[in-house]
C-alpha cells in the first residue's frame, strides 16, 4: 500500500469513530427524550396502549391543526374525541 492509502485509511477511521459517537447533552437539547424503553414503561405507568389506526390525509390534517390550536398533544385529542363520541 502506498503512503497515501495508509493516510485515507487513518481518516476514514477516524471519521467513522467521529459519527458513531453520541454528541454531548448540550448539543442534543436541555431536555433529554426518553429512549423507547423508557417511553414504554413511562406510557405503561400511565395507562396508555398503542393503538395504531389509518385515516385519510384530510382527517389527520384536520385533527394536527386543532391540536395545535387547542395547545394539546395529537394523543390526548384523539383520546379525547374518541371518548366523547363513545360516551366512554
Amino acid at each position: 500500500m502506498k503512503k497515501t492509502d495508509l493516510e485515507k485509511h487513518k481518516a476514514l477511521k477516524i471519521m467513522g469513530k467521529l459519527n458513531a459517537s453520541i454528541p454531548p447533552d448540550r448539543f442534543a437539547g436541555a431536555a433529554a427524550v426518553p429512549d423507547r424503553r423508557e417511553q414504554r414503561r413511562l406510557d405503561q405507568a400511565a395507562g396508555l396502549v398503542s393503538f395504531p389506526v389509518k385515516l385519510q390525509q384530510p382527517v389527520i390534517d384536520a385533527l394536527r391543526a386543532k391540536a395545535q390550536a387547542d395547545g394539546i398533544t395529537t394523543n390526548e385529542l384523539a383520546n379525547t374525541l374518541l371518548a366523547a363520541a363513545l360516551k366512554v
